[in-house]
């Protein structure tokens, strides 16, 4: 039987003013926790931006919309151009109809809830729908449960009018979360009109905005097997690849115009487990304090819940440190581009030594 394998990553990331994930007000989501407001930035905001970054990379990713019939028969013409746009739309909505997706918005083409497709599950859709007058539930099912892109296995699928539809997420995303205890602050701004009279005074615009600033614990893990599983072992491994880079390097992009607040991590430290993935969010229970920075208390605090809670779990496969200022030393490398290789390492170590074991 296979081993389980996880990889997890742990993230230190310094903040200035800004307002990355609102809420329905406006106002920068929080959430209290060891009794103190803490700045929050919820998992999907984190992996919308993780999801952009792949694409922008050359990811080729699921796409996410209510408009799968129109995308759909763009994919049928463009298979067959002597098809009329209305019958290829018609084809796209049978097929669609056929696993249970059937209400639409009044436009009646942009579907009432959102459906993850991926370029090969779309083209595949497609090349059926033009090669088969009787469609099969079945057969319709299978097309969309294989050819899953990157984020698609990464992240999921639910389909709540077809639970077979759904893809169970390889990785897990927690909500970031200050390691410090805010205070919400406000921006009070005003616009002056250029071309205002010199005898007039006062603003023709005024406004305010709610920001805070903070040190935020960033942790998501993946599981390997299940990724293998579903991509085949080289593009998984290719897939946490780009997991660790899009993970350190993406960032919600809320406000950022206003505050301009892109930062990277000042501390990443990558673990592999062979029993279960762990988050080290309890570090912080008790809130850093200091007037001199919240980075290295943090990474103290991290670093010894770390030790503490081997207590309770198998002793990890790796565990490897990327640390702005540091040089290499033992666990530690001197950048990303290392971190990925030891990563690769360990994860293509573990996988062969499996297949080795199993024959």
């Amino acid at each position: 039987m296979n081993k389980n394998l996880y990889l997890c990553l742990h993230a230190l990331q310094t903040v200035p003013p800004a307002n990355l994930n609102r809420d329905d007000t406006g106002a920068p989501k929080s959430a209290t926790y060891g009794g103190a407001l803490r700045a929050r930035v919820s998992s999907q905001s984190w992996k919308r931006a993780m999801r952009q970054y792949f694409a922008v990379n050359g990811r080729a990713n699921a796409t996410r919309t209510k408009k799968i019939p129109t995308i759909l028969a763009e994919k049928i013409n463009a298979l067959n151009p002597e098809l009329a746009p209305e019958e290829a739309l018609e084809k796209a909505k049978a097929i669609l109809a056929v696993v249970g997706i059937k209400k639409y918005e009044k436009n009646n083409i942009d579907t009432k809830v959102l459906l993850a497709v991926s370029p090969g599950q779309l083209e595949k859709l497609a090349k059926y729908s033009l090669e088969h007058e009787e469609l099969d539930k079945k057969e319709i099912k299978q097309i969309l449960q294989g050819d899953d892109s990157l984020d698609l296995a990464l992240f999921g699928r639910m389909v709540a009018d077809d639970p077979e539809l759904n893809v169970e997420a390889t990785a897990q995303v927690a909500h970031a979360l200050s390691t410090n205890e805010i205070t919400p602050e406000f921006d009070y701004y005003t616009a002056i009109d250029d071309l205002q009279s010199e005898d007039t005074s006062g603003a023709s615009m005024l406004g305010d905005i709610e920001y805070n600033s903070s040190t935020l614990y960033r942790y998501a893990n993946v599981n390997v097997r299940e990724l293998i599983a579903d991509l085949g072992e080289k593009d998984a491994l290719a897939g946490i690849n780009d997991f660790i880079k899009s993970f350190i390097l993406s960032m919600p992009t809320g406000k950022q115009n206003t505050f301009a607040n892109k930062t990277v991590p000042g501390y990443v430290m990558a673990t592999v487990h062979s029993d279960t993935p762990v988050n080290l969010v309890s570090a912080f229970e008790t809130p850093v304090r200091s007037r001199q920075g919240y980075m290295e208390q943090s990474i103290e605090k991290l670093e010894q819940e770390y030790d503490d809670v081997q207590q309770f779990i198998e002793k990890p496969l790796a565990q490897i440190i990327l640390r702005k200022g540091t040089m290499a030393e033992g666990n530690k490398v001197n950048n990303l581009s290392e971190l990925l290789e030891r990563v690769a390492d360990v994860l293509n170590k573990a996988v062969v030594d499996d297949e080795n074991i199993n024959g």
